[in-house]
């Protein structure tokens, strides 16, 4: 008889045969490591390590036993760069050794997801064979248009695409991170459900919240409104959901955006050699990025965020970005209220975040209060009363609240008013005449009804 055969086929062990318990918190510590890896040095793997890795998972349970999974292999590097394509921006589906593509048939086993969940059991059996074989992997379920998915692996349409598994070896300057996780106690209870609210997310009220009356690019149910959202609310939803992806150089930069960050950028004051600057919610540090490249070196940096994990995720994308960090802080605040003393800060940038704060007035004074007279505030965002503004109230907020958390544009006059009351203007304009890309810089009136409304104040 086969060795497989013979494992599957062998009674289950009684308690005394097997390893000790010691051994088994061993076992569990060393998969406890698990990190995921979008970062990949393209290094083939043997295809009989990867049949073994796929043959791992199908040790999964499945529902009625049933097993209708199938998983497609996929070591070739034209198709590889093709999932990429298809992915819109996975740019590790081309460099990972090998894609499992997680299918399912259809039509069978389907209550509760069943075979949904089926396909996912199998899936982490895999990602822990990786693991303790010395590789990396990454579950991703966003793979991009399944249509194409099936035409490039043949797919019959009684079969569902589900996800697809990256595997391979981490570059070495890959991060050895892992994301972090909710302390126990949030997640789960005994004998009935007990979470904390700062975990628990507004919703629009109704009666029933039905699973397929919800998608991503449609919430009937979801708040934008911040201040709806309490601050420790917000802290939380950011803090886990920056680390949707991996602090990588150059992640997270909106294309979107186009050239409105360079005109942001010009905004900014000339701060003395020893000054110190402060951006507030940098969530995944691509303005950072910016900032630190566009000041003197021995400018020193203030980071303030809301949630230590958007710190170290801010922290590891400058080490995978070559910058240092020696002038640099890491500063968390809570409840809108910045951790600096009067009067000691040269300028504060708010990078489009007023419109995701609960009272952005009341942050505004405490950047009053923070300033040293003369200091500046540059202050950019997304305005209310523009082409933006309309398309994001009649498509954008229609979807889920994005991984940044939840916002909305705010009417360009409001944020003029609200600095107004506080600062001396100095330079106010408007970026971007379209709902998107564009960099067209407006002044005069016109500066009213850009997409982005920005500008350079100063406390006197």
């Amino acid at each position: 008889m086969p060795e497989s055969a013979a494992k599957r086929s062998s009674p289950t062990p009684n308690a005394t045969d097997l390893p000790r318990r010691e051994d088994w918190r061993a076992i569990l510590d060393v998969l406890a490591e698990r990190c995921s890896c979008r970062d990949f040095d393209g290094s083939p793997i043997d295809r009989s390590v990867l049949a073994g890795i796929v043959a791992d998972g199908t040790e999964a349970p499945s529902s009625c036993n049933q097993q209708q999974w199938h998983f497609i292999v996929v070591d070739d590097g034209a198709l590889k760069r093709r999932a990429w394509e298809i992915s819109g921006g996975n740019h590790h589906f081309a460099e990972c050794s090998a894609l499992i593509y997680l299918c399912f048939q259809k039509g069978w086993t389907h209550g509760n997801f069943s075979v949904v969940q089926s396909v996912a059991g199998a899936a982490y059996h895999m990602m822990l064979s990786a693991h303790l074989r010395g590789f990396s992997a990454i579950w991703n379920a966003g793979i991009g248009d399944k249509a194409a998915l099936a035409d490039m692996l043949g797919v019959p349409p009684t079969f569902e695409i589900q996800g697809a598994l990256a595997i391979g070896r981490p570059k070495p300057s890959a991060p050895a991170m892992k994301a972090p996780r909710r302390p126990f106690g949030q997640v789960h209870s005994w004998n009935r459900f007990e979470r904390p609210a700062v975990t628990r997310y507004p919703a629009k009220p109704a009666d029933e919240y039905p699973f397929f009356a919800i998608r991503n690019d449609d919430n009937p149910f979801a708040v934008w409104d911040p201040a709806e959202w309490d601050w420790g609310q917000i802290a939380d939803f950011r803090g886990y959901s920056v680390w949707a992806k991996s602090p990588l150089a150059g992640v997270y930069v909106s294309r979107r955006q186009g050239e409105a960050t360079a005109v942001e950028l010009e905004l900014l004051p000339a701060p003395a050699g020893d000054g110190r600057v402060v951006e507030i919610m940098p969530w995944g540090g691509t303005y950072s990025v910016e900032l630190r490249h566009r000041l003197p070196p021995s400018v020193h940096l203030h980071l303030a965020e809301l949630s230590p994990h958007n710190l170290a995720f801010v922290e590891e994308r400058f080490r995978q970005e070559g910058l240092p960090l020696d002038r640099v802080s890491l500063d968390l605040f809570a409840d809108g209220r910045l951790p600096y003393a009067d009067g000691t800060i040269d300028a504060v940038v708010l990078p489009q975040v007023l419109e995701h704060m609960p009272d952005p007035e009341a942050v505004l004074d405490e950047v009053r209060r923070v300033l040293r007279p003369g200091g500046h505030v540059t202050v950019s965002v997304r305005n209310r009363d523009s082409a933006y503004g309309r398309h994001w109230a009649e498509v954008e907020s229609r979807a889920q609240v994005p991984n940044q958390g939840p916002f909305q544009p705010i009417p360009a006059a409001s944020v003029e008013g609200w600095l107004g009351e506080r600062f001396a203007v100095e330079q106010a304009v408007g970026i971007g005449s379209g709902t998107s890309h564009d960099a067209a810089v407006l002044t005069g009136p016109a500066r009213l009804s850009g997409r982005l409304f920005a500008g350079r104040w100063r406390r006197e």
